[in-house]
């Protein structure tokens, strides 16, 4: 079973963070949410809800992680560069050529800040793209690039679960849960 670690951190988008943990875990992935606050498990989102992580980050070994997703938002995305474990998580789950996803603000705000979008074809929310200066924008929903996955706001949430899941699972698991949350039917 594949393993995906989603950062959380005060100020994140709500969608962009539980629409890919929904798609996910009804497709069969182990799913830890992880708060970035170093006091406190909940982790409030940019719209004030209170969400309770799974875990605390201090107390995580991301060694075993298939997938670390970084949700968007601001301050979120924000948050997430400052905190100096995930600077570090970050880094070296792409140095060692394994996946990691962002959407949103945070593939220009964490990502590209950090290089690992240097030379890779990327997107993001629309304004975010001029911190992209060593990536190629695309301005798609969502966007693969070797072991990089990025999405460009709230409404590539959908579109952006069901490609990490077809990668972690498969296709035929992606479209089977794309089919049963009605999603396709959007699309016709």
């Amino acid at each position: 079973m594949a393993k995906v670690y989603v950062f959380l951190a005060n100020g994140f988008e709500d969608v962009e963070a539980l629409i890919p943990v929904d798609v996910l875990r009804r497709g069969g992935v182990e799913v830890v949410t992880v708060s970035t606050d170093e006091d406190s498990q909940v982790v409030e989102s940019a719209h004030g809800v209170g969400i309770v992580a799974d875990a605390m980050f201090g107390d995580c070994d991301f060694s075993d992680a298939d997938l670390l997703m970084l949700p968007g938002g601001m301050p979120g995305a924000s948050n997430l560069y400052e905190h100096e474990g995930v600077r570090r998580a970050v880094l070296a789950q792409a140095a060692a050529g394994k996946k990691v996803s962002a959407i949103c603000a945070a593939p220009a705000v964490v990502l590209a800040q950090l290089g690992v979008l240097d030379g890779k074809q990327a997107t993001c929310y629309p304004g975010f793209e001029r911190l992209l200066d060593k990536a190629q924008y695309t301005a798609a929903l969502v966007t693969v690039d070797g072991n990089i996955t990025t999405a460009e706001g709230p409404a590539a949430a959908f579109p952006y679960a069901y490609e990490l899941l077809a990668q972690l699972v498969d296709k035929a698991t992606a479209d089977q849960i794309a089919e049963g949350m009605r999603y396709k039917h959007l699309m016709e």
